[in-house]
């Protein structure tokens, strides 16, 4: 897959944006970023798509821009010539979609049936946009749509929220999902980005999903390990389940029967999207022990962060 998409299936979701004015440009990218999710669709619905474009690639060298609603070859080449680094479709137009191959632009074309997907495949395209995602039958139709095709991912955009976010982002065909909630044209035309930057840490929230999974506590043999387990079953009732290199006390306390990471032991957090957090730690300067990976019926399943918290090391989980 082209790298450019690779980084978009990292970021799981495109703000899709409407810009009335160039000036508003930079402001909202900075919103973006500061919000944690350095990417942009800008849409060719208005005049200011092109200098908007233009103006974000030479000033904010981090955010990923593309643009949207490009209908024409001539679109194609301003949104190019202005730095745009993908372009986006609202439909399957054949004029548009072969100038972008033939000059190894990204393109994602729209489509909302299996005829029109079996053209993308005929083309070597491998993402496109399921567009307008609710409007044509929403994750139900996309399921059935996209069973007979293996190879295809899907970018579904148009009526997507924060309430049906995971839903989309949780079907292996998804690589990740477009978006206006958190860009509003009334929220960048009245000039409140701060509102941007809040409703974008709140999308990147929802998406990964972050939450407690239990506390590793580590012992320094299978004795000792053992007498804490089983105090705090006696006093909560918690039933104790033995593993191979631990103990568990209920679901909320895993005693390690010896010394592991973190001085005293870890703490375990689950996430939607094991690898969606990762990448989303690095771009904290956080970064992952890879010789603590473990997989499962060959999936990607728990690994150990590189940073401690009061001597707890942190294990990510995926759920």
């Amino acid at each position: 897959m082209n790298k450019i998409l690779e980084k978009i299936g990292e970021l799981g979701i495109i703000p899709v944006v409407k810009i009335e004015k160039p000036e508003d440009a930079l402001l909202l990218g900075r919103a973006l970023i500061d919000g944690g999710l350095p990417i942009a669709e800008i849409t060719f619905r208005t005049s200011a798509a092109e200098e908007s474009i233009k103006s974000l690639v030479r000033e904010l060298p981090t955010l990923l821009v593309g643009a949207g609603t490009v209908l024409t070859i001539e679109q194609v080449k301003k949104a190019v010539s202005a730095g745009a680094k993908f372009i986006v479709s609202p439909g399957f137009n054949p004029k548009v979609v072969d100038y972008c191959i033939e000059n190894n632009i990204p393109i994602t074309p729209g489509i909302n049936n299996p005829t029109q997907i079996e053209m993308v495949i005929e083309r070597g395209i491998e993402v496109v946009k399921y567009f307008p995602a609710e409007a044509s039958g929403g994750l139900s139709l996309l399921k059935s749509m996209s069973a007979p095709y293996n190879n295809i991912k899907f970018i579904p955009t148009g009526g997507i929220n924060q309430n049906n976010l995971c839903s989309y982002l949780s079907n292996n065909k998804v690589l990740a999902c477009g978006g206006s909630w958190m860009v509003k044209p009334e929220l960048i035309s009245s000039g409140n980005f701060t509102e941007i930057t809040r409703l974008t840490k709140d999308a990147i929230s929802t998406m990964l999903g972050f939450e407690f999974a239990h506390l590793g506590i580590n012992k320094e043999n299978e004795d000792k390990a053992l007498n804490s387990a089983s105090l705090l079953s006696h006093l909560f009732y918690f039933p104790i389940k033995e593993g191979t290199s631990s103990i568990f006390a209920g679901p909320g306390f895993e005693i390690m029967k010896n010394q592991y990471l973190g001085k005293h032991g870890h703490i375990a957090i689950a996430t939607n999207d094991i690898h969606r957090a990762i990448a989303y730690l690095k771009k904290k300067d956080i970064s992952v022990l890879p010789e603590t990976a473990k997989e499962k019926d060959g999936k990607f399943k728990a690994i150990y962060v590189a940073q401690e918290v009061s001597g707890f090391a942190i294990h990510l989980l995926q759920k």
